[in-house]
């Protein structure tokens, strides 16, 4: 009996180790008024050390590439595509072409015109692929509500 407490407790302390969710990425959102009509979104992703985020514009089927959509609604109207900082690009071999990617930090802005006065919340979600030199997280998809004050 007691061997088999001690294989059921290696058991659960080996399961709950494997079973830890990697989550190298965390985003954070702020939104500036730039004028009584217009606000600028900033997204940051913080990324941990290893780890990197694609682009927006990475060759299709190449992995997932960061992808921002905002919600239809009338107190706001997005303006044109959001905006990314230069990416670093490097040839990947397992991929065997260049990819564009972000690691560290990246701050995604996007324009919004305000339809009526703040404060107004701008909701969407971004959909990014997380990936190291070894390994790809699966595809996820965040939601955001950014508050426009």
């Amino acid at each position: 009996m007691k061997n088999l407490l001690s294989i059921i407790l290696a058991l659960f302390i080996t399961a709950t180790v494997q079973g830890q969710i990697l989550k190298p990425v965390t985003w954070s959102y702020l939104a500036k008024k730039t004028s009584a009509k217009e606000a600028t979104l900033y997204i940051k992703a913080n990324i941990e050390q290893g780890w990197h985020v694609y682009a927006q514009n990475i060759p299709k089927g190449d992995g997932i590439q960061t992808n921002f959509s905002f919600k239809s609604n009338s107190d706001y109207k997005v303006i044109g595509k959001t905006a990314q900082p230069k990416p670093v690009t490097k040839f990947d071999k397992n991929l065997d072409l260049n990819v564009s990617y972000y690691e560290n930090s990246v701050v995604f802005q996007q324009k919004v015109t305000l339809k009526k006065n703040a404060p107004l919340t701008v909701k969407g979600e971004v959909e990014f692929m997380v990936c190291d030199d070894t390994r790809c997280l699966p595809k996820q998809t965040i939601e955001f509500s950014i508050p426009v004050k």
